[in-house]
């Protein structure tokens, strides 16, 4: 005759439900940092026509940039964005909160996907959300439809 509990015990299904939400807190970080490949975000708004010139910058298309809006260069870790027509910023695209790329550029706002900071498109300065401070401003040159960023 067998002395073994026929239920699990107390221990075993504690440990097994902290497991299960392990696994769901782990699958809900990597979807709240997820960039580019959000079916949410319009391409226009997370991906730039850019390529890595022979002097080593990094060149993008202005005719690629919104007014209002912009571009993140994953690859780069930059946003350029247009706040007004034929102005053109760069700042870093690693939100200063945890570190997740910015994934959203509308209406002058740069958006970070994971909490939600906010951040002018002009200055870079947080507009809200957590983050503890603004995003680095990257130098940029503009000549005919070619924004040249220095390579980091």
């Amino acid at each position: 005759m067998s002395t073994e509990p026929t239920q699990p015990g107390r221990r075993r299904v504690v440990l097994g439900a902290v497991g299960g939400l392990g696994a769901v807190g782990v699958a809900s970080a990597l979807t709240a940092c997820g960039g580019s490949n959000d079916p949410t975000i319009p391409p226009e708004e997370s991906a730039a026509s850019s390529e890595l010139s022979s002097n080593g910058t990094l060149d993008v298309k202005a005719s690629d940039i919104a007014v209002g809006g912009g571009v993140i260069v994953e690859s780069a870790k930059v946003v350029v964005t247009q706040p007004a027509k034929g102005t053109f910023k760069a700042f870093s695209a690693i939100c200063p909160h945890q570190g997740c790329v910015v994934a959203k550029i509308v209406d002058n706002v740069i958006t970070c996907p994971c909490h939600t900071s906010t951040f002018n498109a002009e200055t870079g300065a947080v507009l809200g959300g957590p983050s503890p401070s603004p995003l680095a401003p990257h130098q940029l040159t503009v000549k005919g439809d070619t924004i040249t960023l220095p390579s980091a």
